[in-house]
């Protein structure tokens, strides 16, 4: 159940008259950003990328084996075998191992037999030809590397349009309740004028009908007021949405904490030519490029799976470890293998080359088309954003004319040349004109938004 938050202390909000709260868009934005879950989960991805990573470097983790093998029947002991040691992979693709042998009884394979004291022997595994240059680890390695990296590039992605989605909330909020209060204002004018009116007609020097009119004026501003209630009720509640504290709790705020005017103006910092190079290292572009790169991995491995399997075993052997550095290479006391395998038509792995190969080519095709994708949303978001700023020049200065218009009327209506039908409309085109101008600026701060989103930036920029 959500608790209702003292926000006021939480935040630390500024005071204004009447006993309001103003919540202002740095700190709505600040709040959202320390404690909203999607902020929570954007940071959670990065933790994918190093468990990742930590799971890949496993592959080169040095381990330990033993095995054990007894057999006796009818009071025979036909061999006792045991042997443990270590094997320890490393980076060049070459394993290292060490082991002791220990063998005995009376129908042991005689290849088994060993010292009284047992076997040490010491040595590697090299593949001269596939797994030389890359292998399945190596392989894992590098794409957990790279896993790491687009890990950033998908939490930048995820706090950039969390940021967008609550710099639009808040200014839909703030644009809301502007309407609200000149609304509120309308309808208190509407009731002077009524009561004025009234009391004009009661004396005489107005007729009825008049009263009518100032009458269906009042009815008509509450009722568009209610609608505006309703919108900025609703528009409170997304809000509310985007505010969570330090203990992962929803918070609410309180009825007497309101936004800052959608009017006050902003830093619009940004030029053309920097946004057109951001686009170039949009997080949704660097994402596909590590699926780019991560493929180029597995097509390395896929094309080195071509070569036959030729695996290289040596060991030096002796009973104690003081005697290996008296052991001539290849002259005695050694132990030394050879593998090869090789299919004859390769189909499989021909097969998977194609496709990783064909992945590689979709891929490449898909980040052609996502790049232009990208630099056309921008250039949409540049026009749209420079298009909403000369509607807001070109409604400011309306308002001006239009407040103008209703002060001159009401000069002419005090001397008795105007009517008051006149005087109601010159103020219903001015209470429309300025409800316009409060979504216009709400539409341009958010249209900044978007331009920078489209551009790849947000909180961290």
């Amino acid at each position: 159940m959500m608790r209702i938050i003292f926000v006021l202390i939480a935040i630390g909000f500024s005071l204004q008259s009447y006993g309001q709260q103003i919540l202002t868009f740095s700190e709505y934005m600040e709040w959202v950003r320390d404690y909203h879950p999607v902020a929570k989960q954007a940071e959670v991805t990065l933790r994918f990328g190093e468990q990742e990573l930590r799971a890949s470097r496993g592959g080169f983790d040095p381990f330990v084996y033993a095995d054990y093998d007894r057999k006796r029947f009818k009071n025979t002991n036909y061999f006792d075998k045991r042997e443990a040691g270590i094997v320890v992979p490393t980076w060049a693709g070459v394993e290292l191992k060490g082991l002791i042998e220990q063998n005995t009884g009376s129908l042991l394979n005689p290849e088994l037999e060993v010292p009284d004291d047992g076997l040490i022997a010491l040595g590697a595994s090299v593949n001269v030809a596939q797994g030389l240059l890359i292998d399945r680890r190596r392989a894992a390695l590098r794409q957990a590397q790279i896993y790491v990296e687009s890990t950033k590039a998908e939490r930048q992605l995820i706090l950039n349009d969390l940021y967008l989605d609550a710099t639009e909330t808040y200014w839909n909020w703030a644009a809301d309740f502007r309407n609200v209060v000149i609304l509120q204002e309308g309808v208190e004018l509407a009731e002077q004028r009524f009561e004025m009116v009234k009391e004009s007609y009661i004396q005489g020097d107005f007729p009825a009908i008049d009263t009518v009119e100032a009458y269906t004026q009042v009815m008509d501003r509450i009722y568009r007021l209610q609608t505006a209630q309703i919108k900025f009720f609703r528009s409170t509640q997304f809000v509310n949405t985007f505010l969570w504290d330090q203990n992962e709790e929803p918070v609410e705020l309180l009825e007497s904490t309101f936004p800052e005017d959608v009017l006050n103006e902003m830093v619009y910092d940004y030029s053309k030519e920097s946004l057109r190079e951001y686009v170039l290292l949009h997080p949704d572009l660097r994402l596909t490029d590590f699926d780019i790169e991560s493929l180029m991995v597995e097509r390395r491995f896929k094309s080195n799976m071509l070569l036959p399997v030729l695996k290289v075993n040596y060991n030096f052997l002796s009973e104690t470890f003081n005697q290996f550095g008296n052991s001539p290479f290849l002259e005695n006391n050694y132990k030394m293998g050879l593998t090869f395998s090789m299919p004859l038509f390769l189909r499989r792995e021909r097969g998977e080359l194609g496709l990783t190969r064909a992945k590689i080519d979709f891929q490449n095709h898909q980040r052609d088309l996502k790049l232009v994708q990208l630099k056309t949303k921008l250039e949409s978001e540049i026009f749209n954003f420079e298009t909403v700023e000369q509607q807001l020049v070109v409604f400011f200065n309306n308002v001006n004319g239009l407040q103008k218009l209703l002060d001159g009327e009401m000069i002419r209506f005090d001397i008795g040349e105007s009517s008051l039908f006149l005087v109601n409309a010159r103020e219903v085109s001015l209470i429309n004109a300025q409800i316009t101008l409060n979504d216009l600026a709400g539409r341009r701060k958010a249209a900044y938004a978007k331009l920078l989103n489209a551009a790849g930036l947000g909180f961290e920029e």
